[in-house]
């Protein structure tokens, strides 16, 4: 077994690799990651998007460990349907979270780091663009797990919630694992292009991907402060 080194924390083919005892538990891994990181505080690190693009690559091995098929299309479908059950869940756990500590919030005094207002301006904006905030939030690091919770908090309508949560949920886990799935498969029949071969540059530009339009969002926004502050 190779030495463990932390940085694999942060390396969505450890986990998708990881074994005990000899057996693969890679699709558990995932499952519960997925769920990690869509409703618990501590899961905003792991990997989330690379991990479900990754695991699209490596269905085939994944699905064995648990449930095999023949057909490749059912394969990646079934492991989409779990990825997205275990995202549903996430997101539900967050939500509840957020409403049973939203009232020690809303109580707690305004101070240098918390300010009320932002509650109940975050409760505006998910009255007029909850459905919109929960989807885009799937596709964003860490965003995706705080989203919830701040919805649980606010208290979104509840139906709302879980209607955007489940449409948002499977939207996020087929468009990921299918896309690495039959990306690999037409690179491989057409070009002899194995991806598994590039693994760390495929995460690379995932984590670009997905926390560059974050960083220059916020990079905006500091600068529209500033300039408010100046004049």
């Amino acid at each position: 077994m190779d030495e463990f080194h932390f940085s694999q924390l942060i390396n969505p083919e450890f986990y998708i690799n990881l074994e005990i005892a000899g057996h693969s538990i890679g699709i558990y891994v995932v499952l519960f990651i997925v769920f990690a990181e869509t409703g618990l505080f501590a899961g905003f690190f792991l990997p989330g998007d690379s991990l479900l693009f990754l695991a699209g690559i490596y269905s085939t091995a994944l699905m064995q460990e648990i449930f095999p098929i023949e057909s490749d299309f059912l394969n990646v479908a079934l492991l989409s349907t779990l990825v997205a059950l275990a995202g549903i869940l996430g997101n539900s756990f967050g939500y509840w979270f957020g409403a049973k500590s939203g009232n020690y919030l809303y109580n707690v005094k305004d101070n240098f780091i918390y300010k009320k207002k932002y509650l109940y301006e975050s409760k505006v904006f998910f009255e007029r663009h909850g459905g919109r905030a929960i989807i885009f939030a799937r596709f964003l690091p860490v965003v995706r797990t705080f989203a919830p919770i701040i919805a649980g908090i606010v208290r979104m309508d509840i139906k709302r919630f879980m209607l955007y949560n489940v449409i948002s949920s499977f939207l996020w886990a087929t468009t990921l694992i299918f896309a690495g799935h039959y990306l690999q498969v037409w690179l491989l029949e057409s070009y002899n292009i194995n991806l598994k071969d590039y693994i760390e540059y495929i995460v690379l530009f995932l984590v670009l991907a997905t926390t560059l339009p974050i960083i220059i969002k916020l990079a905006k926004r500091k600068k529209t402060e500033v300039s408010t502050e100046e004049e």
